[in-house]
């Protein structure tokens, strides 16, 4: 598998928020990692929303995040009816990679304090 990693670095505004794009992608999300600073980080409150740009699909939305991270997206699937897939013995969601297709993903950063930068590394494969 052929994998490509954008790294977006986002300063935040006196108001705590930032907003930072990686280039049009065309793959699958494989993994977003934030990487925080040793110091002039964010605030431990901070906050992230990270969607496609045009079609808005959620690919990692959490509050109050307090060091570096790595997760890795799913989401759930359907089927042909819109309804959702589930595994039939326990109920759960069946999930899959989040695809893009010619589109940005936007990194929204929210209550990171009244200064502070921090970097976001997205595998797309």
């Amino acid at each position: 598998m052929y994998a490509t990693k954008h790294i977006v670095t986002i300063a935040v505004a006196a108001d705590g928020s930032g907003e930072g794009f990686t280039p049009v992608v065309n793959g699958r999300v494989l993994a977003i990692s934030y990487i925080k600073p040793t110091s002039g980080g964010y605030a431990d409150t901070v906050d992230f929303d990270i969607t496609t740009e045009d079609s808005a699909v959620t690919i990692w939305d959490e509050d109050n995040v307090t060091a570096s991270k790595a997760v890795f997206p799913r989401a759930a699937t359907h089927t042909t009816a819109g309804a959702a897939a589930l595994y039939a013995e326990s109920g759960a969601p069946v999930l899959d990679y989040i695809p893009i297709c010619n589109e940005r993903i936007k990194i929204t950063v929210a209550d990171g304090g009244t200064s502070g930068t921090g970097a976001f590394h997205v595998i797309v494969g």
